[in-house]
């Protein structure tokens, strides 16, 4: 196949170009090496200064005094959810066996929805105590307190949890 003549043209200077880059093969070359040059290498070692230490931020007096106040609220909420789970018990073994939907049966779920209502006083105080948490843990502040106390009222509502569970399986639901 011919080429147009046109095309011929423009394609025998390219290549005289082209040639003309191409490496003579007889061991030197008229351009410089790209190797690394002795002085283009980077000797030595640079060490990072040490880090200072870090040193949260003071809880202030009026996250403090909220944190008590939290945990006076759930420990309230814990005294009057043992007080009413010893009714509620009561209430669920009488009616243990009973029949769903009879009258023992609707008493019974009753009482452990009053539990269940007390313990979202405790679970109230905790969302909170959470929140203060995370706060003071994003913005770097001392967070030892805030742990404790958030592990108080986690101990309280687990225990809830189980008392109600405890009797949901004695009601047989």
């Amino acid at each position: 196949m011919l080429l147009p003549r046109h095309t011929t043209a423009l394609a025998l200077p390219a290549m005289l170009v082209l040639g003309a880059c191409a490496s003579s093969g007889g061991g030197s070359s008229q351009y410089p090496s790209l190797d690394i040059r002795e002085s283009e290498r980077v000797l030595g070692t640079l060490d990072a200064p040490p880090a200072p230490a870090f040193t949260p931020a003071p809880v202030t007096p009026a996250t403090l005094a909220r944190l008590d106040s939290l945990a006076a609220t759930a420990r309230a909420a814990h005294q009057r959810f043992l007080a009413a789970a010893g009714d509620a018990g009561a209430i669920v073994r009488r009616t243990a066996g009973s029949a769903t939907g009879s009258d023992g049966w609707s008493r019974a779920q009753v009482a452990v929805a009053g539990l269940a209502s007390i313990r979202s006083d405790a679970m109230i105080a905790l969302a909170d105590i959470d929140r203060i948490h995370v706060d003071a843990h994003v913005g770097g502040a001392e967070i030892v307190r805030s742990e404790a106390v958030r592990a108080e009222v986690s101990a309280l509502v687990a225990e809830q949890d189980r008392v109600i569970a405890d009797l949901l399986q004695t009601l047989g639901g």
